[in-house]
């Protein structure tokens, strides 16, 4: 991260406005861009673009791949510009809520003109060149990325696990009579990603033109029923079967007495070494074609990271590990050119990571929510101690809004800290502006804002709320909640902390 001062919004693309049931990559995101540019903003964050699944509660970092792209995202109205589709196939859309996402309902008009678009140009696509080029510059995922999902689709969505032996284990025979049964669908999977392709690099081109960076998300565990471990069982600690002999997850805290078992597989990082990591080396460059920044998430566990056995029914019984450290970052550095990385060092921390993110100067993350302890004048949290060479936030996405963590959560006592720390009584409809104004004239390089938090919204904006598997992921912002006032407010705070790009 640069040493100048940064200041930009935290906003999933899902949650942009539209008439299509959930935020793409088209006119609202480029409007978006716009209003951000407008605003003083240097960058817009994102969360995981990766594929969903619904199953897991449609949360972008539970998807079945690490390297495709969410084809939710692909916009109608692009596809109209382009010719694939007609006006009238996308001027009639169900009606959606303007203020949730319902996935469902989403995920099956999207998936509608999806398929009309692949009818529409199947007969020209053998000789698109565009295409052709793009599915050969992706193979390394692609090709086993749009088996997986043809497949998913003929065995009814379940699980690879429960697919029949041959191609759950990956046979060259059972695999080939797959291709040759799946050819049209594995080719209609190929054409959509292609087309989040076309629409991503659209929005990322008009980003770099309006001087707006992209920091994106990169969840450090990938799903068990994920295209990547069905397709690499050697990169993971998995058994003969496919069946994971370890699991992910967090030890016992004063938050969970029993732990936390995430049931994602861990990576076999001896094996891994072996080959350079290549397949993160791939994973890295792909991301890094995507974004300016990478937030990698769940840091710490680079350095060392909980393992549980897989037939544990909690995370009690599990050990450190230590994780591949240095000689894996330094191998990314080599192999990745202009990677620049954002560490998600959030809970409990201790000197080892302290001293990797050092080594590699990346910086942190500080959250302002946990900084209004009992211990308040030390906590690292606090606007008066977070370093420079770090990146503020009011909240994250796992966070309330401000407005609804002051009025909800915060306590009696930390409103009494906080309006202190603040300097007058601060109230409720006051509280995300005063901790707005705080993370802005805080030292940190870099200063990101929840969208939520500049429109002073509730509890009923969150985003997610950990531990509970429905009703995350789903709110989106109103079609004109993006105003041009607010712009001008935004622009101004830009300027008088001295973060304009």
């Amino acid at each position: 991260m640069s040493r100048e001062r940064r200041c930009g919004v935290l906003l999933h693309v899902s949650s942009l406005p539209g008439r299509h049931g959930i935020g793409d990559f088209g006119p609202s995101a480029h409007e978006f861009i716009d209003f951000l540019a407008a605003g003083g903003q240097g960058l817009w964050q994102m969360l995981p673009l990766a594929p969903i699944n619904a199953g897991a509660g449609n949360s972008p970092y539970s998807s079945y791949s690490a390297f495709a792209g969410n084809t939710l995202f692909v916009s109608p109205e692009l596809l109209v510009r382009q010719g694939v589709l007609r006006s009238r196939d996308v001027s009639h859309p169900p009606p959606f809520p303007e203020e949730r996402v319902d996935y469902g309902s989403a995920a099956a008009w999207r998936e509608k003109l999806l398929e009309q678009a692949f009818d529409n140009v199947f007969p020209g696509l053998r000789s698109d060149s565009g295409f052709h080029a793009f599915c050969s510059s992706q193979a390394f995922w692609l090709d086993d990325y749009c088996l997986f999902k043809a497949l998913k689709r003929e065995q009814g969505g379940a699980s690879w696990l429960s697919w029949p032996r041959g191609i759950r284990l990956r046979e060259s025979a059972a695999l080939d009579l797959a291709r040759e049964r799946l050819g049209y669908d594995i080719l209609r999977e190929r054409y959509c990603q292609y087309l989040f392709s076309l629409h991503w690099e659209g929005l990322r081109d008009y980003a770099t033109m309006r001087g707006v960076a992209l920091l994106g998300d990169v969840p450090i565990y990938v799903s068990l029923d994920s295209s990547d471990v069905w397709a690499h069982r050697e990169l993971f600690e998995l058994d003969d079967e496919g069946l994971p002999i370890y699991c992910a997850g967090a030890p016992p805290d004063y938050f969970s007495e029993t732990g936390q078992m995430w049931g994602n597989p861990v990576y076999d990082w001896a094996r891994q070494e072996k080959d350079g990591y290549s397949w993160w080396r791939e994973r890295l460059r792909h991301e890094s074609s995507r974004f300016d920044m990478l937030r990698l998430d769940h840091f710490r566990g680079f350095c060392g990271f909980w393992q549980v056995p897989a037939c544990e029914p909690t995370a009690e019984n599990g050990v450190w590990v230590p994780g591949p450290g240095a000689k894996f970052f330094a191998a990314m550095h080599e192999s990745v050119p202009g990677l620049s990385i954002l560490a998600e060092d959030l809970g409990v921390i201790t000197e080892d990571v302290v001293a990797l993110m050092d080594e590699f100067g990346f910086p942190g993350m500080k959250i302002l929510q946990f900084a209004f302890s009992p211990d308040m004048g030390k906590n690292s949290y606090i606007p008066h101690n977070i370093p420079e060479h770090s990146a503020v936030y009011t909240g994250t996405h796992d966070n309330n809004t401000i407005r609804g963590w002051f009025s909800d959560e915060l306590g009696g006592d930390g409103r009494k800290r906080f309006c202190a720390y603040a300097g007058w009584d601060v109230p409720a409809h006051g509280a995300a502006d005063a901790m707005i104004w705080m993370a802005l004239g805080s030292v940190a390089g870099l200063c990101v804002i929840p969208m939520q938090d500049y429109l002073n919204l509730g509890a009923e904006a969150r985003m997610n709320m950990p531990g509970i598997a429905g009703g995350n992921w789903g709110w989106r912002m109103g079609p004109e909640m993006a105003k041009e006032d607010l712009a001008s407010r935004m622009r101004f705070l830009a300027e008088i902390y001295g973060r304009m790009p």
